[in-house]
């Protein structure tokens, strides 16, 4: 069986169990300082699975993200992303995300699910985009997906800050997410 098909005359990855490449795979964040300055980091333990169902719309994403592996390149920041003011890895060591809602157009999709951050469960809204399919050197099947979105990090009780003199905060409330995995195929 093909790891790909056409819909509607668009390539979309096939049905079947395909997961998450970790060595490939990165969710990033975006928050602004003195809300001025970007500030990126990134999580690197990352596992998970998307369930490719024959309806695109029907397909299920399930994600956990590893908290303590937190990089925003700057050790005592992330010290403090990992502390009980912030992320409480001690307390919440993972962070999950489960699909709740997809809806496809050609290779786009809005995909809505529940974050899990700190015991904590919001809605997200994602953009994504299927960005293709690749037979690597190892006949592995991968299918390469980009998604986006924003939140407001307060609404997961992330609502460390500081004030500053001249007005403002330290740290935005809004953060951008930004994602970028490769999927391998099990089972089709």
């Amino acid at each position: 069986m093909s790891a790909i098909r056409s819909l509607d005359h668009v390539d979309l990855p096939a049905p079947g169990v395909w997961t998450i490449d970790p060595g490939h795979a990165e969710v990033a964040f975006i928050g602004r300082h003195f809300g001025l300055t970007k500030v990126r980091g990134r999580f690197t333990g990352i596992d998970g699975t998307v369930n490719i169902a024959d309806d695109p719309a029907d397909s299920e994403v399930a994600v956990t993200i590893d908290m303590a592996t937190v990089n925003s390149g700057d050790n005592a920041r992330d010290d403090h992303l990992r502390s009980e003011d912030l992320f409480d890895v001690l307390e919440h060591p993972q962070a999950t995300f489960r699909s709740t809602q997809l809806d496809v157009a050609g290779t786009s999709a809005t995909m809505v699910g529940d974050l899990t951050i700190k015991g904590v469960t919001r809605p997200v809204t994602l953009n994504v985009d299927y960005l293709g399919h690749v037979t690597d050197p190892w006949g592995g099947e991968r299918a390469v997906l980009s998604a986006n979105g924003k939140l407001n990090r307060e609404d997961w009780g992330l609502t460390w800050n500081m004030f500053l003199e001249a007005g403002g905060v330290v740290v935005s409330k809004e953060i951008r997410i930004e994602i970028e995995v490769e999927l391998v195929l099990q089972t089709a």
